[in-house]
């Protein structure tokens, strides 16, 4: 019953019941999983009023809950860091793509690396490897930071706080970036545009301007025979890959479930 009504107050999100799982389990202080396995009928917690409360403004689920899944990680997450989304993990199909059959990414360069999304979720799928994380957010990087030692890696992930790749030096086999894309007079929903980072969101009136900055970074970095993959909107990939193409690189593009423009490898 609990269940229901929340999903029907809180029908604004396009995942409303999913919305309601979430908190039920976090209320509960179970996964989802397993409040859809045996727990449906459970007593509702007192606290389950309150996180609907909290979404009913809006407020992004991952902030509530403190957590986000992401590839074959958990991530801890909360405000002034960019929710990961699940469109991002398109980057990751990317790599591992390029990187079949015997060949790994040693050495891992995240721009932007918000909670440790990327750059987590690669050492994961690369145990050999080790990776550097910059991001010009310091909460965003104590969240990083955290998220690196809950998941055992702390000794693999260094992360610094930096302007892109701004005095990094090195020569890295995958070099990751999500930056932000989105032009200051675009329509955001009301969970985006009041509670993630605007530092994280807007760049520019076209959404280009971290792109123009990245792209000449990258010949210096990026070691033979590696990929730099970098997100970009729906819309951007004309214009991102002639800022890649203008240093040199050869573009391919990767598309997302939905079929969308996502990612952008450059070799």
């Amino acid at each position: 019953m609990a269940l229901a009504e929340a999903t029907v107050a809180l029908a604004f999100s396009e995942t409303a019941r999913l919305d309601a799982e979430l908190l039920m389990a976090h209320a509960l202080g179970i996964t989802r999983e397993r409040l859809l396995l045996g727990h449906l009928d459970d007593p509702v917690p007192a606290s389950f009023a309150a996180l609907v409360a909290r979404r009913l403004r809006h407020e992004p689920i991952a902030y509530i809950t403190g957590a986000r899944a992401f590839w074959t990680i958990d991530l801890l997450v909360g405000p002034g860091a960019l929710v990961p989304r699940a469109d991002s993990e398109t980057l990751i199909e990317a790599a591992v793509a390029y990187f079949r059959d015997d060949l790994a990414p040693l050495r891992i360069l995240d721009l932007g690396t918000g909670p440790g999304t990327l750059l987590l979720a690669a050492l994961d799928q690369w145990p050999e490897a080790q990776g550097l994380g910059i991001d010009a957010s310091d909460q965003a990087l104590g969240y990083a930071r955290a998220n690196a030692q809950a998941l055992g890696v702390a000794d693999r992930a260094l992360f610094r706080a930096g302007n892109w790749a701004e005095g990094v030096s090195g020569a890295f086999d995958l070099i990751l970036a999500n930056p932000p894309y989105i032009g200051t007079g675009e329509t955001l929903p009301a969970e985006v545009r009041d509670h993630e980072p605007g530092s994280a969101l807007f760049a520019g009136a076209d959404g280009l301007d971290d792109y123009r900055i990245i792209a000449p970074q990258l010949p210096a970095l990026l070691a033979p025979g590696g990929a730099a993959i970098l997100e970009i909107g729906a819309t951007q990939a004309g214009p991102v890959t002639a800022l890649l193409e203008g240093q040199g690189f050869a573009v391919t593009l990767r598309r997302d479930l939905a079929g969308h423009p996502r990612a952008l490898i450059a070799t």
